[in-house]
Order: structure tokens, then C-alpha cells, then sequence
């Protein structure tokens, strides 16, 4: 009898696939899809996914349609409380087709829409799973232009969700075949910051300082900005009663975006290209232009294409913030200096960087800077400009601005073989 219930336990149930798509319609989605957790695609979340749940044999993608009249207001506190409550359905709906399917012996995990967020990764992958990635694997949409996941039918105006169960489907979708964006370029124009390029390219820092102004690294440099103070008065010149008052309110509502206009304004989808193909001019006029012309502050860091973007735009101003985003290993040095890498201070700048890190992180690391680009490489390629041996923790306080560079030096925890400016034109060439 023990060896028949050890069998049970240890078999794969195997499920309809049509069976749970209808328990997720009746739970309230207004659509799913479904992937296996060994589909090659995942191959680099799987990790995560398992330390999550390890008996997870398959994903279901569940997407919650958002009222699209409401993102497109350009009354933001609209747009919040519609992405609020909507998101909120999102949990409710997953824990009703997990306690459904438990009923038919699957057992499972609801993951997290987007918060909470395990921040002891901080400044790494922070988040569990990639929801957008699951729903483009299990035919959900297709990622368009501005980085969001475009339904066929509803476009971007859903909510995203993953729960990982115990079970295998009879079978499984796949990425549909055409790209719903219809490359219009409307998320390029309304773009405050000038994060989303016409050629594909997606400048993740500036639409992270902005939208996110109210969470993580923004929430952090606000603390920051109160501790620095030398009195109220000089909080005040730093900090406006406005956004104090933001803080508050993103303390108890809930956090705000401080932009989704690549969201509003996109037409992709059965339905909302209904309301843009009749009369393309109505809709810039009536959708488009209220949130270009919006007059409103625009959080940038000093010195980036997103500044100058923002300076082009009289109905916007450019706020300057700083981001506080400090790695706290070399590998979220070596993975984070793409991400806060400013070509706008690399214009002619040409670096073959070539480090030896010892101690508690030994590794070795080429960073090439040409052509306004920057690149990292395993191990040392090229013939270098210089050579940095260092430390693996007096490297991350020179980074994080702990400790100077000459102090480092004279430490003899940092040597350098070349010219040592060079350091001072990496640095410069890297967001702060």
C-alpha cells in the first residue's frame, strides 16, 4: 500500500489542455495559454521557475483585459487606480484556477504579477519570472515595438500572469505567427524620454528613472535626498511639496507609474486598431496629442539622450535625479554597466578595458567602448587600452563611489597598467 501511494505521488498527472483553458475563462481571464517548462525558450528562467516550484511541469499564461479608455486619460491617477484594481483581479483569478485544478489532483504555485519582488537581488534580476516571455511562448501576443506584449485581439491592454503546476497538458501553444504591431511609430513619438528608437533599440535606464520615479532605485534616491538635507529648507529646494505629497500617496494607495504612454497610444489589436483605422488624425488628436502636449515634470539623468529629449518638448520639464543603482558583485557590475552605459558622454570615445578581479569574485572581464556602444565579454579579448587588476570588494566601492580612485591605488588593492585618465573616461562614459 505505501509503495502504491509513493507511486501517485511520484507520477506526472496528465490534463486537458481545452479543460483548463475553460477553467480559467470561468475563473474570470480573458485568455490563456499554456507552455512546457522544458521548452528552450525558458531555458534561462528555469532555474528561477524551479527554486520557486520544483515539481512545475508546465505554465499557464493568464492574460486579464485592462480598460483601455481608462490608460489612455491623461489623467494619470486615473490610469493608476484603473492598473491597480485591474492588476489586483490578476491574483484572484490564478488562486481560483489553481484551488479548480487541485480539485483534479494538480497541484501548483501562483506567482507574483509584479510586486512583491525579492529585493536581496538588488541590483540584479529582482523579479521570479518574465510573465511577458511566458505569454509570448504560450501565443498570448507578440512583443511590439515598445516592449509590451500585443495581443491579437486586445493588443496591450492586458495584464499578465504566470502559474507554474505540477501537471502535463495533452498539448501546448506556441508564439503566434505575426507580429500584431503594425509599426506605426506612435509609442516612438509620445515617448517623454526618447526610450523606445525607431531602428528597435530600448533605452531601459530612461524609462526606468521616469516611470518608476516612485519605486526602487527612485524610492531610494528620495530617501537618500531627505537624509542629505541639511534643514527642511534645503529638502525643499531638493524635493517639491508635490512630490513629498507623491511619496505619500505611493506609500498608502499604492505606487504610481509616471508614464504608460507607449501603452495608451498603441493601436495594435483587433480591437483597439477598430478605433484608429477609420479616422487615423481623430485619434492622434484625441489620444496622442493630450499626452504630448501634457505639461508635466520628466525625471532624467543629467546628461543622457533622455535630458536632451525632454529639452526638445516645451510642455515638458526635465527634473535631474540620480540613480542610485550600486552592484553588489562583479556580476552586477559587468551585467549593470550595459544597462547604465550613457552614449550621449561616449561620443568618440574608444576603450578596451581588460579586468582581473580577485577575492571574493574572481573573474576575469574584457568592457569594449567604440562607436557609442559598449560590450562584455568573458575573459580578455583585444589588446587593451588598460589593465585593471582590483579587489573584488574595493572595486565595487570605487564603482559605488565608497572609496576614490587614488585611495584605491595607494591601498594596493587596485593596481592599473596603463593610463590611469582612462579610468576617469570609463567613469564618465556611465550613468550616475
Amino acid at each position: 500500500m505505501d509503495e502504491n501511494l509513493n507511486n501517485q505521488h511520484t507520477q506526472t498527472i496528465q490534463i486537458s489542455a481545452d479543460e483548463i483553458r475553460e477553467i480559467c475563462r470561468e475563473a474570470g481571464a480573458d485568455d490563456a495559454g499554456f507552455v512546457e517548462i522544458e521548452r528552450e525558450a525558458l531555458a534561462h528562467e528555469k532555474g528561477d521557475i524551479l527554486k520557486i516550484y520544483p515539481k512545475t511541469r508546465s505554465l499557464i499564461a493568464i492574460a486579464k483585459l485592462i480598460n483601455q479608455e481608462a490608460v489612455q486619460s491623461p489623467a494619470t491617477n486615473i490610469v493608476d487606480e484603473e492598473f491597480h484594481r485591474s492588476y489586483d483581479d490578476l491574483p484572484s483569478i490564478a488562486r481560483k484556477v489553481l484551488r479548480d485544478l487541485n480539485e483534479r489532483g494538480v497541484r501548483g504555485v501562483v506567482t507574483t504579477y509584479a510586486f512583491p519582488m525579492d529585493m536581496n537581488r538588488t541590483p540584479g534580476k529582482v523579479w521570479d519570472i518574465s510573465h511577458k516571455l511566458v505569454a509570448r511562448e504560450a501565443g498570448l501576443g507578440e512583443v511590439g515595438l515598445n516592449r509590451l506584449v500585443l495581443h491579437p485581439k486586445f493588443g496591450n491592454f492586458i495584464g499578465l500572469l504566470s502559474i507554474l503546476i505540477d501537471a502535463e497538458l495533452d498539448r501546448y501553444d506556441h508564439p503566434i505567427k505575426e507580429n500584431p504591431c503594425i509599426d506605426c511609430k506612435l509609442c516612438v513619438s509620445v515617448c517623454p524620454v526618447g526610450a523606445i528608437h525607431k531602428d528597435g533599440q530600448f533605452d531601459f535606464m530612461a524609462c526606468f528613472t521616469h516611470t518608476y520615479r516612485e519605486l526602487m532605485a527612485g524610492f531610494q534616491d528620495w530617501i537618500e535626498s531627505i537624509i542629505g538635507a541639511r534643514n527642511v529648507n534645503d529638502y525643499r529646494a531638493r524635493v517639491r511639496d508635490s512630490e513629498t505629497l507623491f511619496w505619500w500617496q505611493s506609500l498608502t494607495f499604492g505606487h504610481g507609474y509616471k508614464c504608460v504612454n507607449c501603452m495608451a497610444v498603441c493601436p495594435a489589436g483587433e480591437i483597439p486598431i477598430a478605433n484608429y483605422s477609420p479616422d487615423k488624425k481623430a485619434y492622434v488628436k484625441q489620444i496622442f496629442k493630450p499626452l504630448k502636449e501634457k505639461p508635466e515634470p520628466i525625471y532624467v539623468l543629467a546628461g543622457t539622450r533622455a535630458e536632451k529629449t525632454v529639452e526638445g518638448n516645451p510642455n515638458k520639464e526635465a527634473r535631474i535625479v540620480h540613480s542610485p543603482l550600486r552592484p553588489t558583485s562583479i556580476p552586477d557590475f559587468l551585467n549593470g554597466v550595459i544597462v547604465i552605459f550613457n552614449p550621449e558622454k561616449a561620443k568618440g570615445v574608444s576603450l578596451n578595458l581588460h579586468f582581473q578581479f580577485s577575492g571574493e569574485d574572481q573573474s576575469s572581464a574584457t568592457i569594449l567602448i567604440k562607436d557609442n556602444q559598449i560590450q562584455v565579454m568573458d575573459g580578455h579579448v583585444g589588446k587593451p587600452s588598460l589593465k585593471v587588476q582590483a579587489d573584488a570588494r574595493i572595486w565595487l566601492k570605487l564603482v559605488n563611489e565608497e572609496i576614490s580612485t587614488f585611495k584605491a591605488i595607494v591601498s594596493g588593492k587596485l593596481k592599473v597598467k596603463g593610463n590611469p585618465l582612462l579610468m576617469n573616461k570609463f567613469k564618465s562614459c556611465l550613468m550616475k
